[in-house]
């Protein structure tokens, strides 16, 4: 790759080794890659070949999982080493079982991805959504290795369609085929002389459609929310949470989840201190006890996908921050969702917006407005549910079609 690119990479892991002086996610991502060649030495079987599924975090791992799933219901000897760039992922999937081998990928720099590549006989690699590394494409492309990249989006403020961007273009010429989630993105890279696109929609649809299919017993949320309205505002930041909560106090007549994004015991006693009304912890809970609560925080990764399902509405946090999480685990239930305003690099947001099964807001008094219609008004509560639960329903099949394209041939 270009010098300047390996200079950046370069300096981005030193600053991420200073970052883990004092921040415990940098600590564990420089941890976690320092066992790497261990752990591949020690569970790579010689002799065989892997597919290797590369995530950046953890909703990058739920949009490859539906593949992993596919994968190993139609081929169960096939093997599948999975890794992970950030420890939200990693340390959330790391005894994922239907992955052979899981594990950080290293840095990006080219000593890095010798001795990877050298470790591992790759059959497949296949890259989710938004991971674009430039010396593991060269080397895969060198090695004659099919690459692919499922479930991408671009956008013309990307570095691929800059005037400046020609070492990210390359990059681009790495992939066998690129599969992308809508029309924009294929007419985008046609602009730049990428052809071997197929429009194939977003996995995340199938697997939010696995997980309302497939439904395990959660107790305490069903106990605690049963008969109220209960608004879920999964995935909070702190901006989220200034006005959530505020309404929330001031609201008797409704129930509330809150699953912030980071659950440490600070994150937990700062929002515990903040709300008025019985709160219960949801590793403290049994049902009986989380019944007699008018909040329940949900203080543990994991459950929150599957806790939609005894939402009323949703609120998806993230959106007066880096971007929205994931609305399609809540709006697969038939809930109105609700954001804060950065959500234009997300196509499902735009679509529901635009179909009325989601209502974005920019303040605390937006917020109020859309909350008092739901809250008030059954009919117009129902109507947006079924919006964005039909939408989910229209866009299913992203990984039969990328299944079939990758695999059906081999």
């Amino acid at each position: 790759m270009n010098p300047l690119y390996n200079l950046a990479i370069r300096l981005y892991s030193m600053a991420v080794k200073l970052a883990s002086l004092r921040n415990n996610k940098a600590k564990l991502m420089i941890a976690g890659q320092s066992e790497t060649f261990d752990t591949l030495a020690r569970n790579i079987e010689p002799g065989k070949q892997y597919i290797w599924i590369h995530v950046s975090s953890l909703g990058e791992f739920e949009q490859g999982r539906p593949l992993i799933e596919m994968l190993k219901q139609h081929n169960p000897e096939r093997r599948i080493l999975l890794t992970f760039f950030s420890p939200s992922g990693y340390e959330v999937c790391k005894n994922y079982n239907l992955a052979d081998v899981i594990c950080y990928l290293p840095f990006d720099l080219p000593g890095n991805v010798h001795r990877f590549l050298d470790a591992v006989d790759v059959e497949t690699a296949i890259f989710v959504k938004y991971e674009f590394w430039g010396n593991y494409l060269s080397e895969l492309h060198r090695r004659g290795i099919p690459t692919y990249i499922i479930s991408a989006i671009f956008r013309p403020t990307q570095a691929f369609f800059k005037p400046w961007g020609g070492t990210f273009r390359k990059m681009l010429g790495c992939y066998t085929r690129l599969f992308v989630q809508d029309e924009e993105s294929r007419a985008l890279l046609e602009s730049v002389g990428v052809t071997n696109v197929t429009v194939a929609g977003d996995t995340r649809f199938d697997r939010v459609t696995d997980i309302l299919d497939n439904k395990i017993d959660l107790p305490v949320v069903e106990t605690f929310s049963r008969g109220q309205f209960t608004l879920f505002a999964g995935s909070s930041w702190q901006p989220d949470e200034e006005f959530i909560i505020p309404y929330f106090n001031r609201h008797p007549e409704m129930k509330m989840v809150i699953a912030p994004h980071e659950i440490s015991p600070e994150r937990i006693a700062g929002i515990k201190e903040k709300i008025t009304r019985p709160v219960a912890l949801y590793t403290e809970s049994t049902p009986e006890s989380a019944a007699e609560a008018d909040c329940l925080i949900i203080d543990c990764f994991g459950i929150l996908s599957k806790s939609y399902r005894f939402a009323t509405v949703a609120y998806v946090g993230g959106g007066f921050g880096v971007g929205i999480h994931n609305i399609n685990e809540a709006a697969v239930y038939g809930i109105p969702v609700v954001f804060g305003p950065k959500y234009q690099k997300f196509k499902e947001a735009r679509d529901l917006i635009s179909i009325e099964g989601a209502f974005t807001i920019s303040s605390g008094d937006e917020f109020a407005t859309v909350m008092d219609r739901l809250l008030g008004d059954g009919d117009y509560l129902r109507k947006h549910g079924e919006t964005a639960g039909n939408y989910i329903k229209s866009n299913l099949g992203a990984t039969k079609k990328i299944y079939s394209a990758v695999f059906d041939k081999q």
